[in-house]
């Protein structure tokens, strides 16, 4: 579990959902229009993350560890190829529960910064 402690993970911008057909497998991003406050579809709204201090078949590795992590604390998630790079996804109802695990084990989060500058 070391590797994990020299890990950084970014939040990626979009909602996701698993491609019809395709549940745990495949995902599509959510069209903004598409992305629903609270409803039928609450189930199926997915967030991602992508290893940033990492890539290649290591990148793999750390998201399957960080996949195992997740699940010991009940989180269903999955490590998928997005774009040509490993990345975890889970539901955005355990965005927080998840975020306070991958912290406790050691892996970094990198987030948005908004900072006022004077002209």
């Amino acid at each position: 579990m070391d590797t994990l402690q020299l890990s950084v993970v970014h939040r990626l911008p979009q909602s996701y959902r698993w491609l019809s057909g395709f549940a745990g497998i495949k995902v599509e991003p959510i069209p903004l229009s598409g992305i629903p406050l609270r409803g039928r579809d609450e189930d199926n709204n997915l967030i991602g993350f992508k290893l940033l201090s990492h890539d290649g078949e290591m990148a793999w590795v750390i998201l399957r560890q960080l996949n195992q992590s997740l699940a010991e604390i009940q989180i269903d998630c999955a490590v998928l190829e997005w774009e040509g790079e490993p990345c975890l996804f889970l539901h955005r109802d355990d965005e927080s529960t998840a975020l306070c695990r991958l912290k406790n084990v050691g892996v970094a989060i990198a987030e948005p910064l908004s900072a006022l500058y004077p002209f």
